[in-house]
């Protein structure tokens, strides 16, 4: 089985996955792209103890990139943003995970 690091990349806090947090129980990372629902789920409970209802998931494809002068520029930019692994966990109602510790 791979490490649950291996797994969970990094959080993703906006202000809208912060309201979800709050009031829904849902929690957003960005993962690997080969894993799947079962192994996010059980990475998530083995990092921080919590009980998982629900995972879903979602695949960002790479966007162009602009480039740095537009139509003007003599070698316009023909590279890529990297493509990417979305989840949203729901955890059983009245757990929550500390993302961001205060003080």
């Amino acid at each position: 089985m791979r490490e649950p690091h291996d797994i969970i990349v990094s959080p993703v806090v906006t202000e809208k996955t912060a309201e979800q947090m709050d009031k829904q129980s849902l929690y957003t990372f960005i993962v690997s792209r080969d894993a799947n629902k079962i192994q996010i789920g059980q990475a998530v409970e083995r990092l921080w103890d919590v009980k998982v209802t629900d995972v879903r998931t979602m695949r960002y494809p790479g966007k162009a990139r602009r480039s740095a002068l537009g139509r003007m520029a003599k070698n316009p930019s023909k590279g890529r943003r990297p493509s990417y692994k979305k989840a949203v966990v729901q955890l059983v109602a009245g757990e929550h995970i500390e993302l961001y510790e205060v003080g």
